[in-house]
């Protein structure tokens, strides 16, 4: 564990999904039209990349 954080404020008043990635944080997109989900990719214990899909009603 480093002693050295590195810190983020994020709003606990919006719905959302975040990942942290090489120390920082990125917010996941939303899926466009309300309705869909969020598939986070991980390798060797890393996030690599997200996928994004929706579904239309």
């Amino acid at each position: 564990m480093h002693d050295n954080t590195t810190k983020a404020v994020i709003s606990l008043k919006e719905d959302a999904a975040y990942v942290v990635k090489k120390g920082k944080l990125e917010k996941v997109d939303k899926p466009s039209g309300g309705f869909g989900k969020q598939t986070i990719v991980w390798q060797d214990g890393k996030p690599t990349h997200y996928e994004v899909s929706y579904t239309k009603r």
